[in-house]
């Protein structure tokens, strides 16, 4: 959750039309087609395509498993109906997705995917086996106390997937780090694919109808083998465009009264309350602009031999402007020593009061050059080395970067007083009596600056399968990998104002205001009389000379800084085991892994000097653990159509690296920061997973799942007053200062899945997960939804197919945010897809997205401290699929 965020509104008027729009065509094609199917029923032979044949893939696919996994495949480019590869696999039982990494609250695209009821960065994301760096576009999760071991998927189309399968239980040849388990996102290759000539295209027109706007989403793939299927060449691309608008209020943390102030000296009572430090109308406005690309080089000159070659990029332009116009209680109590009327206590919340000042402010912010990058290259291979001996390998290379460039940060001062009160789960009322909110104010702070992080892997890998001639014994899997992974935050710039900058005029300002619209699907009538810059201008003002101190050197943020090395060898083995009705693995895994931590300590016998925020010393930290990870799964196969499996492995993810980045990122408005810990272990975990699945009838499934995780290492968040130089005052300050710590944990829940075909053309799947943890001392487990549920409905024949998807979660913890609990309120979610087959080369696509358009609510340690209300608009997707 940043200081600011969310531009142009549109008409109600015109988000009923867009949707009455969506709802009549997919009403009025499931009528027409079903009725043109039962006039033809008998006369014409049904090919089973598309979402059925995708289905019936992934069920084959999932009972030959000896794991538990949950697989999604896609036949052609653009035949996902969702739009990144945590929109494909939402759906599946035990999956759960977010639309944020956690500092830049919550938005309209998935972008973090957790399983089980854990936090993303315990589950392992691959591509093809391998690790994929990350990068993201929000400065929060470049520096501070976000930077997680997580992939951003907002980088990652579900355009470039054949399949992604998620493995919930693991095993020796598994790679390590993911406790709750595994998702391994599977690329097409052109010998894989069925025409010797593939050529695929999907040109889409994307509106959102918060933002008011259309943008274009244009992919496309072409993939040649030759006759004989010895050697293949695929290429693909895209350019996705997305105009992005978010309406928001946040209340950016809760800081106690001061005993010493006015307020309590006038009433004692209120002495420790929590008061709301900011409470903001935020409009956040981006143009997001992803662009890459995939390309796989393919040979098997003979059956013995098997080289690709294979290749993926992907660039997310993400400038975005934020607009936060922000009241400050607690500011305006222990700061400017004011005693606040009507004030109303409620759950040791002060959620009232009236001030004749308010000690507020203005943000804006202008983020032209915001964005992130993710790329590898992967070389792998396969030798039949005799009948019964083959190898595989790989070895490649991963590299992502997310940046903040030319970064303006300016605030203005208010006038008049202000008056709140906080309504639970619904957003605040707060008024300025007496102050001009449709006027710029005069320059109360200044700043902006670049931010970079970078995260890189070099990565080998080399497996054997000998295959034996034994009735119980199958086969023997070795194998052993080497990693070398590089994460690094850093923060060269961070400006404060110049020798000009309180007395040269602000920026330059055209009259703009927010939308007349602005929060208007947030509920509470919330005022929307604000006046906001234009980016351009934010930015032209940062550029002249004297307004900001443009000093690398003496405005060098080391706080924020540190660089994390991990060096890993890996040795595995395993043995695929067979009887009569049933299979399974059991095998070891060996795992040492070598961590040094670069972290900037404050002062030092010999420090680096020149920097505002003082005399540094980068310190090094070295620790080397090793890890012995046993696994065991079996499957028995009671009937030809009912299986029971069991799994049990030890596990272990490594801590995020801001958690042991050791630095400490500070705010000096909110008084609250965050810190790391080199020494914390690594997460280790010893899972439990029994699943009964009956496959019932063709294309239908009916499951039950059990799981246990028993956590002897887990990282939590804890909360500690530090006292550090504050930049705006020019005085050490408190801050409330979060930080990791290492405890235990349990986690259990139950997983359920039926999924069914009617009649000839119709279906559908349901599924819910009941997840339960808690850490040893009864705290939450960040990202734990107790239930979820899901509900998939499709209609498909030849011509004509429509899809409903229904989204539940319930109420989970985020993390901790300026010193307080972020939680994110239960919501659901509706999404559509309607695709008509104009010809065996062309198909119309329709997809759309948050039909219901469900505000995002997040809160604190109660209900009684909201901490956000997001709107994101409805969005949705008109578009053309052709092939050759």
């Amino acid at each position: 959750m940043s200081k600011s965020f969310a531009g142009k509104g549109t008409l109600h008027t015109t988000r009923r039309t867009a949707i009455a729009a969506a709802v009549s065509l997919l009403t009025i094609g499931i009528a027409a087609q079903a009725q043109a199917q039962d006039l033809e029923a008998g006369a014409q032979t049904v090919v089973v395509t598309g979402v059925r044949a995708a289905l019936e893939q992934s069920l084959r696919r999932k009972r030959n498993a000896d794991a538990v996994v949950e697989v999604v495949s896609a036949e052609d480019i653009g035949k996902m109906p969702d739009k990144n590869v945590a929109d494909a696999i939402q759906r599946l039982p035990g999956v759960n997705t977010q639309s944020s990494a956690g500092g830049e609250g919550g938005f309209g695209e998935n972008d973090r995917v957790s399983l089980r009821g854990t936090s993303p960065s315990l589950q392992q994301t691959l591509f093809n086996g391998h690790a994929i760096s990350t990068g993201d576009w929000f400065v929060l999760n470049q520096v501070g106390g976000n930077v997680g071991r997580s992939s951003s998927f907002s980088l990652l189309p579900s355009e470039l997937v054949s399949s992604i399968v998620v493995q919930k239980s693991a095993t020796a040849d598994l790679v390590e780090g993911g406790v709750s388990g595994a998702i391994n996102v599977i690329t097409r290759r052109p010998l894989d694919l069925r025409q010797p000539l593939t050529v695929e295209a999907s040109v889409q027109a994307n509106y959102n109808d918060l933002a008011g706007k259309t943008e274009p989403q244009v992919s496309a793939l072409v993939s040649w083998k030759n006759p004989q299927s010895t050697f293949g060449v695929l290429v693909q691309g895209f350019s996705e465009k997305q105009r992005v608008r978010r309406d928001g209020q946040e209340i950016l943390g809760y800081t106690p009264i001061g005993a010493g102030s006015a307020a309590a000296l006038a009433n004692p009572a209120l002495a420790g309350v929590a008061a709301p430090t900011f409470i903001g109308a935020a409009l956040f406005e981006q143009t997001k602009k992803r662009q890459g690309g995939a390309f796989d080089i393919e040979a098997k000159p003979s059956r013995d031999l098997g080289i690709d070659l294979n290749g993926f990029y992907s660039k997310l332009e993400a400038p975005h402007q934020n607009t936060n116009w922000l009241a400050a209680p607690a500011n305006s109590i222990n700061s400017a020593n004011q005693v606040p009327q009507n004030a109303v206590v409620r759950n040791n919340t002060l959620v009232a009061g009236s001030f004749p000042i308010n000690s507020g402010e203005v943000d804006n912010i202008y983020r032209p050059d915001a964005g992130g990058e993710s790329w590898y290259l992967d070389l792998n291979g396969r030798w039949r080395a005799g009948q019964d001996l083959s190898f595989t390998g790989k070895i490649g290379k991963t590299h992502g970067v997310g940046w903040d460039r030319g970064d303006v940060y300016y605030q203005n001062n208010v006038d008049g007083g202000m008056t709140y009160g906080l309504n639970g789960l619904s957003p605040a009322s707060v008024s300025y009596p007496g102050g001009n909110t449709a006027v710029p104010g005069s320059t109360a702070w200044a700043g902006g600056g670049e931010a970079q992080s970078v995260d890189q892997e070099k990565y080998a890998q080399l497996d054997g399968e000998w295959r034996m001639h034994d009735s119980a014994l199958q086969a023997i899997r070795f194998g052993t990998r080497w990693t070398d992974h590089k994460r690094s935050a850093e923060h060269p710039l961070e400006t404060r104002p110049g020798a000009l900058g309180f007395s040269n005029p602000g920026p330059a300002w055209n009259g703009q205001t927010f939308p007349s619209d602005f929060g208007s699907d947030l509920g509470g009538n919330l005022f929307n009389n604000y006046f906001k810059y234009d980016g351009a201008a934010l930015g032209a003002w940062g550029a002249v000379p004297g307004n900001r101190l443009l000093d690398y050197t003496l405005r060098h943020n080391w706080l924020d800084e540190f660089k994390v090395g991990e060096k890993t060898k890996a040795l595995y083995a395993m043995a695929d085991v067979a009887g009569d009705g049933w299979s399974g693995n059991i095998g070891l895994r060996a795992v040492e892994t070598r961590q040094t931590t670069v972290v900037n300590l404050p002062g030092g016998a010999n420090p680096v000097t020149g920097s505002a925020f003082g005399p540094y010393t980068p310190t090094t930290y070295k620790r080397t653990y090793r890890d012995w990870l046993p696994s065991a799964n079996i499957k028995v196969d009671l009937r030809p159509d009912l299986a029971l499996r069991a799994g049990i492995a030890k596990t272990m993810a490594r801590p995020d690296y801001s958690a042991l980045g050791g630095s400490v990122s500070l705010n000096d408005d909110a008084l609250s920061g965050s810190g790391g810990n080199v020494n914390l272990d690594p997460v280790r975990s010893t899972n439990l997973d029994f699943s009964a699945e009956w496959y019932y009838a063709p294309k239908a499934l009916l499951s039950a799942g059990l799981f246990y995780m028993d956590f002897s290492s887990i990282v939590a968040q804890g909360t500690s007053t530090g006292s550090y130089y504050n930049n705006k005052r020019g005085a050490f300050t408190d801050y409330q200062i979060t930080s990791p710590y290492n405890t235990g944990a349990r986690n259990k829940g139950v997983e359920l899945s039926w999924q069914q075909p009617l009649w000839t053309n119709y279906g559908f799947l349901a599924n819910y997960t009941y997840a339960d943890g808690e850490l040893d001392d009864g705290g939450e487990l960040l990202n734990s939804s107790k239930n979820t549920y899901n509900l998939t409905g499709y209609f498909e024949n030849e011509r004509f197919s429509a899809r409903l998807a229904w989204s539940y979660r319930s109420e989970y913890k985020a993390g901790v945010d300026r010193g307080a609990s972020q939680h994110v309120d239960a919501m659901p979610t509706l999404a559509a897809s309607v695709n008509v087959k104009l010809s065996d080369k062309l198909t119309l696509t329709f997809d759309a997205l948050n039909l219901t358009n469900e505000t995002i609510k997040m809160y604190a340690e109660n209900q009684d401290r909201p901490r956000a209300f997001y709107s994101n608009g409805r969005s949705f997707y008109l578009g053309l699929r052709g092939k050759l």
